[in-house]
């Protein structure tokens, strides 16, 4: 069994469920134009080298067309959460509206399990965690602070046009530290629900491994 941000999947089912989506996601893209999909995608496309350029959290990617291959190689499930991205987006501007995963188009049963999984997930990585911690792990992926109803509000920019909010209420006397994700209200016009939850994982493993590397730099490692 493989273990991702919590969630166990079986490695072969996994492996075969990924392949089954990229070919497809690739051919899609062949049949659109470089310059549509920047258009529509908020991507740059370098025409002199063939080239689509977007930021993902705190990394510059750029994609190779027509092959669509990514340097730096991206974890397998984020090159397509990528490419679906390409193939959906159609330009709406971003809503500055938040929602919950289950306030998402096709999120009344999907969504609303994600969100309630996110939680309790999100409780555990923020305990035993100071206020300055967190807003560290953030900031190390790339996130901007905005003023909310929550202790602190991180937007992280997962794709140009797909933010990812992350609520927190620190720990009190009376109360455990919590979070919670949202998206924006235009985020079905960029990804489909399937993948709106695949972002949410990999945002988790992402801010997981950054507090690793943190943890290392305190105690010496690396």
């Amino acid at each position: 069994m493989q273990k991702i941000d919590g969630f166990h999947k079986d490695t072969v089912q996994y492996n075969r469920a990924f392949s089954e989506m990229l070919r497809p996601a690739k051919e899609q893209l062949k049949h659109l134009s470089p310059d549509h999909i920047a258009q529509r995608s908020g991507a740059v496309f370098h025409k002199e080298n063939a080239v689509l350029e977007l930021q993902s959290l705190n990394q510059r990617v750029r994609i190779t067309v027509p092959e669509y291959t990514f340097s730096p190689k991206l974890e397998e499930w984020h090159q397509l959460v990528i490419l679906h991205y390409l193939v959906l987006a159609d330009g709406t501007a971003v809503s500055e509206q938040i929602i919950t995963f289950g306030g998402l188009k096709d999120g009344l049963i999907r969504g609303s399990k994600f969100d309630h999984d996110m939680e309790k997930e999100l409780r555990g990585f923020l305990s035993r965690k100071t206020p300055d911690g967190i807003r560290k792990i953030c900031k190390a992926l790339g996130a901007e602070f905005t003023d909310s109803n929550a202790d602190l509000c991180a937007v992280f920019h997962f794709l140009p046009n797909y933010p990812i909010w992350l609520k927190v209420w620190f720990a009190d006397e009376e109360f455990e530290a919590s979070g919670k994700f949202y998206v924006s209200k235009s985020a079905d016009h960029y990804l489909s629900m399937e993948d709106a939850v695949t972002v949410g994982e990999i945002l988790l493993s992402r801010l997981k491994a950054q507090d690793d590397d943190e943890d290392g730099k305190a105690n010496g490692i690396g």
